[in-house]
């Protein structure tokens, strides 16, 4: 059974997050900067899956419209 990849990166980004709220929360304060590229890698991941989405949706309303002017 093949894993779809973007299925992964759907739990692995919030994962992180919360992983770098709870250091940021629990730690120390000389470890608290290990805990921010963590968080900031998530929100990219998850901001860049949105993005890449509504481009992709973009084309395809841009495909559709170009076939509609066809007919």
């Amino acid at each position: 059974m093949k894993i779809n990849k973007g299925f992964i990166l759907s739990f692995v980004a919030p994962c992180m997050i919360l992983i770098s709220v709870l250091g940021l929360i629990l730690r120390e304060n000389t470890k608290k900067t290990f805990y921010l590229p963590i968080g900031l890698m998530g929100i990219l991941i998850i901001l860049e899956r949105d993005v890449r989405r509504k481009l992709y949706r973009k084309n395809i309303l841009k495909k559709i419209k170009s076939y509609q002017k066809c007919k």
